[in-house]
């Protein structure tokens, strides 16, 4: 077992552990390294809340002399950053959560390399500083709508009275059990930020598709956290994002996929994806131009009467009326005569430039075909809804949809694949779902859509866990391109 060095600030009388050598800071830049000592570990006591403070340097030079380091460079870096950003939290896994014991009071406690003084955060305290690897840790809970954990670093001068006796054992058990490196530090090559929103009502993926995709990513080397717009400042830690909030480009999530992308990260789905798939002006262009067969429709900038009367020469009622920017069946309107034609446009019209309006077509169901990098990996029928003409009725008291089928894509008509592939050659090669419609013989695009839905027990029900896997060996594989 290497031996440990305890490095702090300055000498301190009051500071005991058998089980290391403690010296101060001066003596570990003059005396070390020393000539054919064996490699020695270094826990870092100093005061680290400083860049260029004798805490950085003691852990930088550590580095640079192959000394094993706790925390290391990378792991102050972060927590200063977590100090100096007033919003920042943290999220935590569900099962960390669910094990948290809710109180009416903000709750503040210190971990003392991975331990806590009170049992009921000890499970907290270990994954925190599996996060974080730090001897000293301050941890405060804030209780709400939702749980907000926030770390900073701690320094020994803050250990209380009472803490001291708990500190320095769990400092000497730390030593004596050989100082194993956190799971994390071990096992993951990349990390990946899965953005969500823990208050969408109908977000792309659901709770227990997200835990798949974390467990899926974990068998490939990469280590998976949740995070929020909120944690936009930490961006720069990860090595890739997957976003699975709803997008819009006058929103968080355009601005997260840009600023990763100018950071290097692998994204998807990227901004350029965002940004043509969130338009249903752009994608109605790009159709025509590359011929993906698609519904007859106008782009209008008016309810005028020669508008109108253009309208009912290319159309016959009903009509389908969509907002440039919609998801999930919202924003999408069927109009049947010429009053409603004229309300729903003037409506609409006062909020955007410009409106689609596309021929009625109806169908017993809607195809959808994910597509990643430009192969089509699963196929679903979403059914209309009951006595409805969309997928999903969100006039009814509660939004409901229709059901669904999920299949093989060797099952899926050639037809169907090809139009789906084709259309998402207009907009890029991350992970789409296309909608279409067949009627007869003939097949139409609806619209691509970036981030498309995968909730566990539905996309992939025909492949499973496979599903989740096909996805993050795809960010496996560009996390390897990027690196070479």
């Amino acid at each position: 077992m290497l031996k440990t060095l305890v490095v702090v600030d300055a000498p301190t009388a009051d500071l005991v552990m058998d089980a290391a050598e403690i010296i101060s800071f001066d003596t570990y830049l003059s005396d070390y390294p020393k000539l054919g000592q064996a490699k020695r570990r270094v826990l870092n006591l100093c005061d680290t809340e400083h860049y260029l403070s004798k805490g950085y340097y003691c852990s930088l030079l550590a580095e640079a002399r192959q000394h094993k380091v706790l925390p290391s460079v990378q792991t102050i870096n972060e927590l200063r950053q977590t100090s100096q950003d007033a919003d920042w939290w943290i999220e935590l896994p569900t099962a960390i959560v669910s094990s948290i014991e809710v109180t009416a009071e903000p709750i503040e406690f210190s971990v003392f390399v991975g331990r806590c003084l009170e049992a009921k955060w000890a499970r907290l305290a270990r994954h925190l500083f599996e996060r974080f690897p730090a001897p000293l840790l301050r941890v405060n809970l804030a209780f709400g709508p939702n749980l907000r954990v926030r770390v900073a670093r701690m320094g020994l001068n803050e250990v209380s009275v009472e803490e001291r006796t708990f500190f320095e054992d769990a400092l000497s058990r730390y030593v004596s059990e050989g100082w194993r490196k956190p799971v994390s530090a071990r096992k993951f090559r990349w990390d990946l930020a899965i953005l969500v929103d823990p208050n969408e009502p109908l977000p792309p993926s659901d709770k227990e598709a997200i835990r798949r995709f974390g467990k899926a990513a974990s068998k490939l080397g990469i280590n998976t956290e949740l995070i929020t717009h909120q944690d936009v400042t930490r961006l720069t830690q990860f090595d890739a994002l997957f976003i699975r909030e709803t997008t819009a480009i006058d929103h968080p999530t355009y601005r997260m996929a840009s600023l990763a992308e100018r950071e290097g990260l692998v994204v998807m789905d990227d901004p350029k994806s965002i940004l043509r798939c969130c338009n249903k002006v752009f994608l109605h262009d790009a159709f025509a131009y590359s011929q993906v067969p698609s519904l007859k429709t106008k782009v209008v900038a008016d309810a005028s009467e020669a508008t109108l009367d253009m309208l009912e020469g290319l159309f016959t009622y009903p009509m389908v009326i969509k907002l440039p920017e919609s998801s999930f069946s919202l924003g999408v309107f069927k109009v049947d005569n010429r009053e409603a034609l004229i309300q729903r446009l003037q409506d609409l019209l006062t909020n955007t430039a410009l409106v689609l309006v596309q021929e009625f077509c109806f169908t017993e169901f809607d195809w959808r075909i994910g597509v990643l990098n430009g192969k089509p990996i699963y196929a679903c029928r979403y059914h209309m809804a009951r006595k409805h003409w969309q997928i999903y009725n969100h006039g009814a008291a509660r939004s409901k949809s229709g059901g669904f089928d999920a299949m093989p894509t060797f099952e899926v008509p050639t037809k169907v694949l090809a139009a789906a592939v084709k259309a998402c050659a207009v907009v890029g090669n991350g992970l789409y779902g296309v909608d279409l419609k067949q009627r007869g013989e003939s097949v139409y695009v609806i619209e691509v859509n970036d981030n498309p839905s995968i909730d566990h027990g539905v996309e992939n029900r025909y492949l499973g866990d496979e599903l989740y896997m096909i996805v993050m060996s795809e960010f496996a594989a560009r996390l390897e391109t990027r690196g070479r």
